[in-house]
Order: structure tokens, then sequence, then C-alpha cells
């Protein structure tokens, strides 16, 4: 059929300031029986919740909406119409579009001024858009065209390139991809997402339909990410949801979303392309420390947006997955004869999401149902419990910036350009292999890529341009694509992490030393908390990376492997300090702390000094770690391995050097092998502080056991640990009635507001908030300790701890810091058996230096051992018929 010629009637919306009647805009429907989308045709009934946070900061209620859509549906009338709508993301262009979705129209969605192709193709009966004042601009009566009647909607290909193909998508599959995302994010009234993401691609118009199913908000926004403006709006809006492409977490680095303090935010969602595993774990780490989860998805716009997803506490587990079939849908893997279970092949998708086919011409809107499953071309395997792993393309297409490119295209449009080339790529550029012509004139690799980026709607930043004499070729006479790739952008170009290898001075070499893990464990996308990282072991590690980085991330145990890397000194930074190598002039904090408290401690107890205090340093330094290290971890199973293995570390050394000591110099009680001699025993025992610190971590590990529990930390991290501190700070103060008099300076429940501020301290970012720890911290301080020297100890150490994250030491010093604190937990063990015998034989300063001296030995020892110990079971635990890991190449 050839539509005939339009004309141009144009029918004008109600204006937004005044919004139309709250009458139902579902069973009103002017034409009785027709299809309709659900979630336009119901708003009426979330009442007076909001729906949209405006440009300008209006709210706009369900009930308000609901009015607006009705009369734009009023107006296009009873005849069922192709309705073309801009996805514009504003309130009007969205009226515009649910109005025609509650009348049962059609509707053609395309980018905001790109709507010249495909209304010359499909010639759409109205029109809505900027340039006519979002009214439904008629170009006829009536239709021109023969629309089946499960037709509700029309998408662009993702980089079609200009072919007029359209994805046919159901009122079926709206509805029902729309209540589907909205379940596995566990979406409520109470969310509130913004359009990070234009309306006109399928995975920000899944927001939108997810969130008006459930009667949520969204707040509607045309600034980029990298917009302080952008935050500003997030903030006093209350967003709890963040969606984006890879590329959008490129930008989220750029402006430091890492450490932004967004308390409503609940989850961040990646779709639109591949995130390369070390991003996915890193990102994943970012949101357990500040409240919120990940969710990485995977979809196409022919299967309305999402085919699987991948639980946030999946994230650290499989980061190289997409997950499962979103709710409803059916994942398998169509591999070629004579392929193994975990070979990879063609991800097919079955569900009611599948889009009803494609549309080239307008005779192809009359068409039902032309496919019942989704061949997606992407290659894939499940693992054992049936989580997909995309591993490559079946056919030739690339994913940038949430598009996806058909290279085949791309080489038929330069070629229409006079330009003959081999395209190649993957989810970081779009590669363009171009072979000098002798005798013509040189291609121009700006040109090329202008033409190439501005077709595609890339960036140019996006397209990088090779030519060269010879194309790489295969034995065969094709091009090597993937030589191509290689020679046309090195890899440090493309910010792919180099191989950390074996090579000495590497951050991998380092964190295998000291974790005595095999190099090849330590991936690119390792952590050091992910390798088994505690607060014994960081030290040696913070200043192996003192040494190796031009600088160290506050977070570097929770960066992965390949970005600490990046951060190397290399040999041109060498050469600009005439050759002298990089030696920082500060430690972190928490080190020196460690060091000089033990030390105080030592010096205290053998009498070279009286400075008391150190201990309960310590005690806040463990609560710091404590936030740093063990409140990570996303599910119970890793909480508790992770958490035991932390107590482990204290109370298995503690105990052998209790056996120990019992042999010749302790009488043996059962309250001391119990580690609770403080409240059992007959009197204060001098391992106090490990009895302490014990019984501490084990309550709060039982706590963090309840996922609930963790799952509010995640939320409010610096909530929760402001509400523990001020709770220890009321026990402190004995509000229970149930304190020691006695000893309440040596009593868990006395001096837990120690570990609590040390805690709070960690999760304190910003200057307000570190302001609150400190009063909080000095109510509890006050009138605490016996002496008034104590306190001000204390007091100082406490304060460090809060305000500054690093320390100046001299470079002398250094080594001596860094032995002192790694060996703190065997130099308090050993220092009162080393004391007995020594008082009174050496001058109290020496005792005090050997006392030192045999607790670092000790721990040198105690490590050798361990390692031992460990390779001895990793060796007894292999087998030689136990199959090897599988790969993962996704």
């Amino acid at each position: 059929m050839t539509p005939p010629p339009p004309t141009s009637a144009g029918t004008t919306l109600p204006p937004l300031a005044t919004p139309g009647p709250t009458a139902p805009s579902g069973p009103g429907d002017p034409t009785p029986g027709r299809r309709v989308v659900g979630f336009a045709a119901g708003l009426a009934g979330h009442g007076g919740r909001p729906a949209f946070v405006d440009l300008d900061g209006r709210t706009i209620t369900y009930a308000e909406l609901a009015g607006l859509v009705a009369a734009a549906r009023e107006a296009l009338g009873p005849t069922r119409r192709l309705v073309m709508v801009e996805g514009a993301s504003t309130v009007d262009a969205v009226v515009a579009y649910l109005g025609a979705l509650a009348g049962g129209h059609p509707v053609l969605l395309v980018p905001p001024g790109d709507d010249r192709p495909w209304r010359d193709v499909y010639a759409p009966d109205v029109v809505s858009d900027a340039g006519g004042g979002w009214a439904y601009d008629e170009l006829r009566p009536g239709t021109a065209h023969d629309l089946h009647p499960e037709l509700a909607l029309l998408l662009t290909t993702s980089g079609s390139t200009g072919s007029p193909k359209l994805v046919r998508l159901s009122h079926t599959n709206l509805e029902s991809n729309a209540a589907a995302i909205a379940e596995y994010l566990g979406l409520h009234p109470g969310d509130r997402a913004i359009t990070s993401l234009p309306l006109h691609y399928c995975y920000g118009l899944s927001q939108l339909h997810s969130h008006l199913t459930v009667g949520a908000t969204v707040v509607l926004t045309d600034l980029s990410v990298t917009d302080p403006c952008f935050w500003t709006r997030v903030r006093d809006t209350g967003v709890t949801g963040l969606a984006g492409v890879p590329y959008t977490f490129e930008l989220l680095d750029r402006v430091g979303f890492a450490e932004m303090d967004l308390p409503h935010l609940r989850y961040v969602t990646q779709a639109g392309g591949r995130l390369r595993p070390d991003r996915v774990r890193r990102w994943a780490e970012v949101g357990a420390r500040h409240g919120w989860d990940l969710y990485v998805m995977y979809g196409q716009t022919e299967a309305t947006a999402r085919m699987a997803y991948l639980p946030p506490d999946q994230a650290l587990v499989r980061p190289g997955s997409v997950g499962r079939a979103v709710p409803g849908g059916e994942l398998r893997v169509d591999r070629a004869p004579g392929a193994g279970p975990h070979d990879p092949g063609e991800v097919v998708y079955r569900g009611p999401n599948v889009m009803l086919g494609y549309a080239e011409r307008p005779a192809d809107l009359a068409l039902g149902r032309t496919v019942t499953e989704l061949r997606t071309g992407d290659l894939g395997r499940l693992d054992d419990d049936g989580h997909l792993h995309l591993v490559g393309r079946a056919h030739r297409f690339v994913k940038l910036f949430g598009l996806r490119i058909d290279l085949d295209a791309a080489e038929a449009l330069l070629a229409e350009h006079g330009t003959e080339a081999v395209c190649t790529g993957d989810d970081e550029v779009l590669v363009v292999g171009v072979e000098r012509t002798p005798g013509a004139p040189a291609p121009d690799p700006d040109r090329i890529r202008t033409t190439l980026a501005g077709a595609l709607g890339l960036p140019r930043a996006a397209v990088a341009v090779w030519v060269t004499d010879e194309l790489p070729r295969l034995p065969g006479g094709k091009p090597d694509l993937l030589a191509l790739r290689r020679s046309a952008v090195p890899e440090p170009a493309l910010h792919v992490p180099a191989p950390t290898g074996s090579a000495p001075g590497s951050v991998a070499a380092a964190f295998a030393e000291v974790l005595d893990r095999p190099l090849a464990d330590v991936t690119p996308d390792a952590t050091f908390v992910a390798l088994g990282g505690d607060s014994l072991s960081y030290v040696e590690v913070s200043l192996l990376l003192d040494g190796l980085l031009t600088r160290v991330p506050d977070a570097w145990h929770l960066t992965p492997v390949a970005d600490l890397q990046a951060l190397a000194v290399t040999p041109s930074d060498t050469a600009a300090t005439g050759g002298v190598r990089h030696v920082p002039r500060t430690m972190e904090t928490g080190v020196v702390l460690r060091a000089v408290a033990i030390t105080l401690v030592v010096g205290t107890h053998s009498g070279a000094f009286l400075l008391q205090g150190g201990a309960h340093v310590l005690l806040a330094v463990a609560g710091y770690n404590f936030a740093r290290f063990r409140l990570f971890a996303t599910s119970t199973a890793e909480h508790l391995r992770a958490a035991g293995a932390a107590v482990a570390r204290i109370a298995v050394p503690t105990a052998i050097w209790l056996a120990v000591q019992f042999t010749y110099a302790e009488p043996f009680t059962l309250s001391r092998v119990l580690f609770a001699n403080n409240y059992l025993g007959t009197g204060l025992w001098e391992y106090w502080y490990l009895e302490a610190l014990l019984q501490i971590l084990v309550v709060f590990t039982l706590v963090f056991a309840v996922p609930a529990v963790r799952a509010v930390e995640r939320r409010h991290p610096f909530g929760v640990a402001l509400g523990v501190l001020v709770a220890a700070t009321l026990l402190r103060h004995d509000a229970l009635g149930i304190a020691d008099a006695t000893h309440p300076m040596y009593m868990p429940d006395t001096l837990v507001w120690c570990f609590a501020l040390g805690w709070a301290a960690q999760r304190a970012t910003t200057w307000p908030r570190r302001a609150v720890v400190s009063a909080v911290g000095l109510v509890a301080l006050l009138d605490f300790f016996d002496t008034t020297p104590r306190g001000v100890l204390v007091g100082v150490g406490l304060a460090a701890l809060v305000w500054l994250p690093r320390l100046p030491v001299p470079t002398f010093l250094r080594p001596v810091v860094a032995g002192l604190a790694a060996a703190s937990l065997w130099i308090y063990l050993t220092h009162w058996a080393v004391l007995s015998p020594l008082r009174g034989v050496l001058p109290p300063v020496a005792v005090a230096a050997v006392a030192l001296g045999v607790g670092v030995v000790a721990a040198l020892l105690a490590a050798r051992v361990e390692r031992a110990l460990v390779g001895w079971w990793r060796a007894r635990s292999a087998s030689p018929s136990r199959p090897a890991d599988a790969v993962d190449v996704s």
C-alpha cells in the first residue's frame, strides 16, 4: 500500500499548566474492545502519587498525568492511526506518547531531530514533535495504513545506519517486560528513576515503562552525568535508581561517582554492551561500600528491552556473566553438532517480550507474529548454575555506547562515499582499516571518521581509522580482523589492562607475595579483599604499593589489580625526577597508629615511660579496618567466610600462645580458653585487649550475618556506623546499668565505642560527617579514662584517624613503622613473656626494644609457618584427575 499524500490539520494537546480531568483513561477508550497498553491506560489508579518531576522541578501526579493523557487520547479520535513521536525527555513528549498508547494507536518512536528518514518511508498519519510544540499534527485524516491489532510500538534498531528496518512490538511485549523488570529490581511506588538515558532508546524507555507500572516516579532531565547540575538534581529529588551503558560508567569515573554521597540511591543498572568483568567487580564493590546494588543486564530492542539480569549478590562471584533470564523468559545456547555442554553457541531467547517481527516497509505493519523466539546473534555459554556468559558475536555486529553497529552496513556506507574499507572492533572501539591504492589520492582518516561517526551516531573518538599499504590477511586471503584490531589500536590506547605477569615490582607480584597466592590467581580484575587480604596483611601491601605507584588510592584494597597497575611508576616518571625512584613521604594513618600504639604499650609496660592508651587506639584502628575489609560481602556465606577468617587470624595465634603460656607461666582456666576471662575470670588479665577485640568481632559478625542488616548497612553505610557509635557511647555511659565499675576501661561493653569510632571514621567521607563523628567521640571520651594524659593521648590518636588519611613519615623510619605495624598482634602476645625475666636485668628502654624485636621475629616465623601450612593444604587438596577450571572469556 502506498500512503496518500499528507495534509495538515494540527490538533493541539492541552497545556500542562491546566491538566485535564482525572477520569479513568483505560475503560473510557473511544473504541471499546481495542487493545491498549495497560500501564498507559491505568495511570489514574495510582492517584496522587508523583509521576514525574519535570525539567523545571514541578511534580506532576498520576491523577494529573491521567487527565493529560486522556485529553491527548481524545485528540487522536476514534480511528486507529500510526502516530510518530519524538522521544524527548519532557512531560509533553511523554504525554503524547502515552496518549497514543492509551488510545490503542501504534507509536513510531524516533530520536529527537531525526524523524526525516522514518517520516519519508513510513508516512505516519500523525506527528508529535518539538517543532510543532508537541501538538498532534494530523498529516492526513484517518489512516493510510493497515495496522495489525497487536501492534503497539515501533522502535528503530540500534545502529541501523539509516536502514528503514523497525522492531514491531506488541501490547503484551511492553506490559510483560515492564512487569518483569519491576519484579527483579524490586520496584515500588517510592522509587525514583532519572532519565540518564534517552527515552527513544529501548533501555531508557524501559525505565519509564517499569516505573509507570508500579506507580513510581520518573525524574526528567536532559543533562549529562558529567554536568554537576545532574547530580544536584539526583540529590534534590531523591533518585533511587540510575541506569547506564558502559560509556556512562567511564563518565562516572571521571566525575568521581565512586565517592559521591547519594543517600537515596538504591540500585544502579548496566546494559547496552559488555562491561569488563574487572569493572563489574569494581562497581559492585563501590555499591557495597555506599549502600546500592549493581544489576548487570542483557537485552535487545527485539526483546522489548531486557532478556537477562545478574542479581547483585552474584556481581562479585560472576562478574563475567549477564545472569539468568528475566521472569517469564527462557535462555538457551544452540551449539554446533558435536560441541561440549560448556562450549559456546548462539544465544536464543524465548518469552512474552519477544517482538512480533521486523518491519522494513509500510505494508509490514499489517503483519502479525513472524517470530516465536529471538536468535540474538550473540555467542555465549551457560555455566553449571544456568548463568549466561557472552563470549562474542555470531554475526557481524559490535555494540558501542548502547548502539548495535552492523559492520557490513558500515562498510557499505563507506563504499557509497568512495572508500573501500574493512570494519571490525569490539565494545570499546570501531576499527576501520583502509588500504592505500597506488597512484590514487591518499585516504583521509579524518573524513572517514567524521562520515562514519555522523552516520552511526557515535562520538568521533569511538572510531579508529588505520590507513596502511596492506591490510593483514589470513592464509586464505581474508582480512585478519584480530590483527587489524590490534594494529589499528594498540591495547594501551584502549585502556586494556597490561598483563601483570610475574615481573618484579608489579602490583600482582606484590599481592601474590604477601597473600601467599599463586600468581595465576592474581588476575587483572582481582582485588586485595577478593584475594583474602585483611587488616593484618594490608600493612605490608600498603607499604609495597607506596613504593610502586605514583599515588595510592584511598580505596586501593577494593581497586582491581589492573587499575592499580595503571598507576605504577614508569621509566619516564623516574627520568623526570633525574633517575630518582618515587619515594612517598607519607604512610596510611592506620599503619602509623598501629606502630606507634604498640610501641607505647610495650614501652609503658616495660617502665621505659608512662604513656597509657595505646591499646585503646589499637581498638579504634581495628574498628576502622572492620569497616574497610569486613563489610563488603554481599552474601551471608561470603560474610561468614571472610569475617570468620579475620577472627581466626587473631584467635588462633592467641590460643597457641596461651597454650604455651599454660605450660610454664599461667594457670589453666576455662575462662581464658574461651577468651572470656574479663567476664568469667577472677581478675583482670594481661590480654584484655585481645579478649575484648575478639568478643566485639564475634558479636558484629553474627549481627551482619543477617541479610537484612547487611542490606541496611549497604544502603546507609555512614548512618549505620554513626548509629553504632551513638549506641556504643550510651553503653559507655552505662545506659543499661551493666557496666563493670571496677574496670570500665577494659570491658567490651564500655569500650566498644573506641571500635565504633574507628568504624565511623572509615565511613565519614566528608568533613561534616567527620565533624559529627568527632563530636560524638568527644562525648564518649570525656572523663572515661582514669588519668588526663591517657585521655589526651587516645583523643589525639582518634582525631588523627578521623581527620588525617595519611601521616608524614621520614624515609628511614618507613621500614621500622611498617614492621612494627605488621607485627603488632605478635608483639602484644609475646611482650609479657619477655618483660618478666628481663626486668631489673636490662634498662627499661632496652627491655622494651627486646620485646618489640621478639614480637617482630615471632610474627615473621608465624608467617612462614602459615604459608607452609597453606601450601601443604593446597597440595593435599589438589587432585590430578580434577578438570581445570574453565577459562571465562566473556
